[in-house]
C-alpha cells in the first residue's frame, strides 16, 4: 500500500489526535454513553470535519484513499467517533455534491468548522435495506415542501444541527425519493431518545419524527425522484469509509492482543510462545492486512473514476466480517480478562458487529457483488 507524503502527514496527525485525545476517554465515554466533544473540536481544528468539502468552502477535499486513511486512524482510537465523523461527511458530501451555491455558502463553512454536525436520514422503522419502502412524504405547497414521516437509526441524531432527509414526493411512487436539507431546529422536527445499543454507546443513535416540517423549496438537493440514486452514489464512498473503520478497529484489537500475549505469563513463559496463540495472531494480522488492501483498492478505483460499487462492497464485506472475527479472537486471547471492561477488547468486540449492519448489511454487500459478477 503506497501513500504519498501528504497522505502520510495527515495520517500521522490524525493518529496523534486519536492516541492522545480519543482513545484515553473512549472507555469512559462508552460507559457513560457520552460523546467526546473536545476530541471532535480538535478534529475540526485540523479540518478533518471537512474531509469531503471543496477547498472553496474551507474543506480539505481529499481523495478517497486519504479518506480511508483518516477513517482508519480515527477508528483506531474509537469506532464511535469514527462513525460520527463518517456520517457528518455523508451529510457534507450530499450538500457539496447536490446543493446549489447559495446552500453551500450558507452551510458548508460552518460544517467544516465542526458545527453544525451533520446527520443522514434515509432508514425508517419499516424501510432499512429497501429504502423504496419508505413512508416519509414531502408535498409541495407553493414555494415550500412540507415533510411528514419518521426516520430511524440516525447517527448524530441529538448532536446534529442539520439533517439530510430522504422523502417521497409521491406517496404511491417508490421511485419518487428525493433528497432535502432540513435544519435541525425546524418546527415539527422531534428527536427521539438515544437507543440503548450493544456497542457504539458513545455515539448517539435516535429516531427523527417530522410532523408538517416546512422548508423552502430551495432546500431540495436533488430533482424530484433522483434522491435514491444520489444516496447510493454517496454511500459507495461511505462503504469504503466503513471498511477503513473496520480495519482501524481490527488493528487496535490486534495491537492489544499482541501486547497482552507478550506480557501475560503461563506455563513458565509468555503465552505468546505457545504455538496456537502465535497462529491466532498470524491469522489476525492476515485478516487486517487483507482488509486494508481491499479497502485501498476500492478507494483507488473511486479516485480513478471507475465504477467502484462492487469493489466497495467487497471491501466492506471482508473488512467488517473480519473485524468481528479479529475482535473475537482478541477477547479469546485475553481469556477471562477479555470478558471484563478492564480491557478495551470487550468494547472492540461489541463495536465490531455494527459494521456488518450499517450502510448496507453484509447480505446487501453480497447482493451487490453477485450482481456485478452476473452482469445484472
Amino acid at each position: 500500500m503506497h501513500l504519498s507524503s501528504e497522505q502520510r502527514a495527515i495520517r500521522d496527525t490524525v493518529r496523534e489526535v486519536a492516541a492522545e485525545e480519543i482513545r484515553p476517554v473512549a472507555r469512559e465515554c462508552d460507559r457513560e454513553q457520552t460523546f467526546p466533544e473536545d476530541a471532535w473540536d480538535t478534529l475540526a481544528e485540523i479540518d478533518v470535519t471537512g474531509l469531503t468539502v471543496p477547498e472553496a468552502y474551507g474543506g480539505l477535499d481529499v481523495d478517497r484513499q486519504t479518506y480511508a486513511v483518516v477513517n482508519e486512524a480515527v477508528a483506531h482510537g474509537s469506532l464511535a467517533v469514527a462513525t460520527a465523523l463518517s456520517v457528518h461527511c455523508l451529510a457534507t458530501s450530499c450538500l457539496a455534491t447536490f446543493g446549489d451555491e447559495q446552500l453551500r455558502e450558507a452551510w458548508l463553512p460552518d460544517m467544516v468548522a465542526g458545527r453544525p454536525v451533520g446527520a443522514f436520514a434515509l432508514s425508517e422503522p419499516e424501510a432499512g435495506s429497501n429504502p423504496r419502502q419508505m413512508q416519509t412524504v414531502a408535498r409541495r405547497e407553493g414555494d415550500e415542501y412540507v415533510i411528514d414521516g419518521e426516520k430511524a437509526w440516525i447517527t448524530n441524531g441529538q448532536r446534529s444541527g442539520v439533517v439530510i432527509v430522504f422523502a417521497k414526493t409521491d406517496p404511491d411512487d417508490p421511485n419518487s425519493v428525493t433528497q432535502f436539507l432540513v435544519p435541525k431546529d425546524s418546527d415539527g422536527l422531534t428527536v427521539g431518545s438515544k437507543e440503548e445499543k450493544l456497542g457504539l454507546r458513545a455515539s448517539d443513535t435516535t429516531t427523527l419524527t417530522l410532523d408538517d416540517v416546512r422548508i423552502p423549496d430551495r432546500y431540495r438537493l436533488t430533482e424530484e425522484g433522483r434522491g435514491l440514486a444520489a444516496a447510493l452514489s454517496i454511500l459507495t464512498g461511505g462503504r469504503v469509509g466503513i471498511a477503513a473503520q473496520a480495519v482501524g478497529l481490527s488493528q487496535a484489537a490486534l495491537d492489544e492482543a499482541v501486547d497482552y500475549v507478550t506480557e501475560r505469563e503461563q506455563f513458565d513463559g509468555p503465552i505468546g510462545d505457545i504455538q496456537s496463540v502465535r497462529h491466532t495472531i498470524a491469522e489476525m494480522e492476515t485478516t487486517v492486512r487483507a482488509g486494508r488492501e481491499l479497502t485501498h483498492a476500492a478507494a483507488r478505483a473511486m479516485d480513478r473514476g471507475d465504477d467502484a460499487r462492487a469493489s466497495a462492497s467487497v471491501a466492506k464485506y471482508f473488512a467488517t466480517e473480519g473485524a468481528v472475527d479479529v475482535t473475537q479472537q482478541a477477547v479469546q486471547l485475553h481469556g477471562g480478562y477479555g470478558y471484563t471492561s478492564e480491557f478495551d477488547v470487550e468494547r472492540f468486540y461489541r463495536d465490531a458487529k455494527v459494521t456488518t449492519i450499517y450502510e448496507g448489511t453484509s447480505q446487501i454487500q453480497k447482493n451487490v457483488i453477485a450482481r456485478s459478477l452476473l452482469g445484472e
